[in-house]
């Protein structure tokens, strides 16, 4: 397509739509990841899948850090030790006894950035104790895991997350409930890291325990499995996450009158617990979810709860979508965290990848719509517009500035007078003069991430770039807001990362200079540790509810995705129905938001046929300021 040098074109149309499909969690460079959701181009060209689908990616080309082939070892571990635990072969080495007052310089070393990151307790002094394994050839994966965990929880108030390793006697009578991430099979090779401590306290406290994935069959023997079954009505230690030797083909969690979906690739599912439920004379057993096996129809517990324990069968952070069994988890936390709390669905809907490239008469239709509606709204604007290599325009190189552009500036003006709130979506939405991994042009590749595309046709992540540093981040961020000051436009307050990804270091001046990022976002080993960041192991995720994250940053919900009606790097195209379907999944959680967005340069008639079917589940829809309360 031609463009015009020194102005903005009159018309956009993309020559490849490649839509961006997103992902909750990532954790080691090329392997996992959450669903995020889609954050795609300006439409121009190829996008990019958005921040990870959670470890492990629902999708192929998700974001993620642990790659498959881990988590494929990480569950075959876990399955052949459950194998010889249900044998009665797998033999635990207990746990060194630790002192009953925590040493100081212990409590120092374990101050991390989570303690910080959630800010002030909430009202009513709202705090959550995460603890996490970090033992065993895959212990790295404790910390990814336990930052969802800790991430989720900052919605609520203060957050301390820790080695379990480190726990103390009477710990959890400091917060008002307590986290175990169980991710290390403790047995054989592995002794147990719980210390007896934790086992004695998570029993004998009357605060909120959550107990998430391995090793609460330890917990049973440890204070005797009579005992927990007298108090919780079910026997760990006669639980097992295979029947008839096959974890299944569990597809499905239903919870709340919704049925979520569970999609985890062959060979790479760990399974669900099956708890064994102590029957009559036993306390009763709240089954809070119920997972489903697509092949038998077979149904068991996902979750449960009894007395002060909420038990989880597998931790809900890998290979999820939209629509996925970790909005269960999302909404358990409430229970724990904030029990008095009413429903409310509230929608949002930003317009995206807006740029100085972009039609003035699309944007205003958009505006005139959504006001037509009584919609707030947001607008993602890229303040330079930059094709280095001429792409778009035979070979000549093109650049154009929000001060070069004047009807999109008067465009934009226009839509801030009518309901739209005024974001920041990098500086150039671009790297460098390189394809990163599409064209270099602005919208279409990455910003503060190196990426390319393999021979299968997946998006990978590389990394930062090598220049990356918070001088680098400082100077994109500067030079972005300096030119929205020269166009005469306002000073944003919100930030959205170019195709979600972005290093910690970037993510840290992103939350200097901004009240809050609307986005997804990508989690790194080291940050909780308080060690040095590894930039090759990291997990990514959205949220259903604002939160206040491990980098001290609030992040604004986006957990819907994006309208794309043509497929793209072995994601399939995302329509209307599939939004409106994403947020009828949502509805699960109690306070939650149908967040998603939508590119300008498509017609109206999608973007309609999305709200009017996300209002009729019974959202409403706000601005973005709104939505961190």
């Amino acid at each position: 397509m031609k463009i015009a040098r020194g102005r903005a074109p009159l018309s956009r149309v993309p020559l490849s739509r490649v839509p961006l499909v997103l992902a909750v969690v990532g954790a080691l460079l090329g392997g996992i990841a959450f669903s995020a959701g889609a954050e795609a181009a300006t439409g121009r060209g190829r996008r990019p899948p958005a921040a990870s689908r959670g470890l492990g990616a629902a999708d192929p080309g998700s974001p993620s850090a642990v790659g498959p082939e881990d988590l494929t070892a990480w569950n075959a571990v876990g399955l052949a030790n459950d194998r010889e635990r249900h044998a009665h072969r797998l033999a635990v080495t207990p746990a060194p006894a630790r002192p009953t007052v925590a040493d100081p310089k212990v409590a120092a070393r374990n101050t991390n950035a989570a303690d910080a990151a959630a800010g002030p307790a909430g009202p009513t002094g709202t705090s959550a104790l995460v603890l996490y394994d970090t033992t065993g050839p895959y212990g790295y994966l404790g910390e990814l895991y336990a930052m969802a965990v800790a991430n989720l929880a900052g919605h609520f108030g203060t957050v301390t997350a820790k080695p379990v390793s480190a726990y103390t006697a009477s710990t959890v009578e400091q917060y008002t409930a307590t986290f175990y991430i169980g991710s290390t099979y403790y047995g054989g090779a592995v002794p147990d890291a719980v210390p007896a401590a934790f086992y004695q306290d998570a029993m004998t406290t009357a605060k909120p325990v959550t107990w998430i994935g391995d090793n609460v069959w330890n917990m049973a023997n440890a204070v005797g499995i009579e005992n927990f079954k007298k108090k919780y009505g079910w026997d760990p230690t006669n639980s097992y996450f295979e029947t008839n030797g096959s974890v299944g083909n569990i597809n499905q969690v239903t919870y709340k009158n919704q049925s979520l979906t569970r999609k985890i690739p062959a060979g790479q599912d760990g399974g669900v617990l099956h708890p064994a439920l102590s029957g009559a004379g036993y306390p009763q057993v709240s089954q809070l979810a119920r997972a489903v096996d697509g092949t038998t129809g077979a149904t068991s517990p996902w979750a449960i709860r009894s007395a002060n324990l909420t038990y989880v069968g597998e931790i809900p952070f890998s290979y999820v979508s939209e629509s996925d069994r970790v909005i269960a988890f999302e909404d358990l936390l409430f229970d724990s965290l904030a029990p008095a709390t009413t429903d409310r669905h509230r929608a949002f809907v930003r317009l995206e990848d807006i740029s100085p490239a972009s039609d003035p008469t699309q944007l205003r239709t958009m505006a005139d719509y959504l006001a037509s509606q009584h919609i707030p709204y947001g607008i993602n604007v890229i303040p330079v517009y930059t094709d280095p290599k001429g792409a778009y325009d035979n070979g000549i190189p093109q650049t154009i500035t929000l001060a070069q552009a004047p009807d999109v500036v008067a465009a934009l003006q226009y839509m801030l007078q009518h309901g739209a709130v005024l974001m920041n979506h990098g500086y150039t939405h671009q790297y460098s003069n390189v394809d990163n991994p599409y064209t270099g042009v602005t919208g279409d590749d990455f910003e503060f991430f190196r990426a390319h595309i393999d021979a299968a046709d997946n998006v990978v992540y590389d990394g930062p770039p090598a220049e990356d540093s918070t001088a680098w981040a400082q100077s994109r961020v500067t030079s972005a807001l300096a030119a929205f000051a020269a166009a005469g436009l306002p000073r944003p307050t919100l930030w959205t990362t170019p195709h979600y990804a972005a290093s910690a270091a970037d993510y840290q001046v992103f939350g200097q200079n901004y009240t809050a990022r609307l986005e997804r976002s990508l989690y790194f080993a080291g940050t909780l540790s308080g060690g040095p960041v590894n930039a090759s192991r990291y997990i990514g995720q959205f949220f259903p509810y604002w939160v206040k994250d491990v980098y001290g940053t609030t992040v604004l919900p986006e957990d819907i995705g994006n309208y794309e009606p043509l497929p793209y790097n072995n994601h399939p195209a995302r329509l209307p129905a599939d939004l409106i379907a994403s947020a009828k999944a949502n509805l699960a959680v109690r306070d939650g938001v149908a967040s998603f967005f939508y590119h300008p340069y498509y017609d109206v008639a999608p973007l309609q046929q999305t709200i009017d079917g996300i209002r009729a589940l019974g959202y409403t829809f706000v601005g973005p300021t709104d939505l961190a309360n």
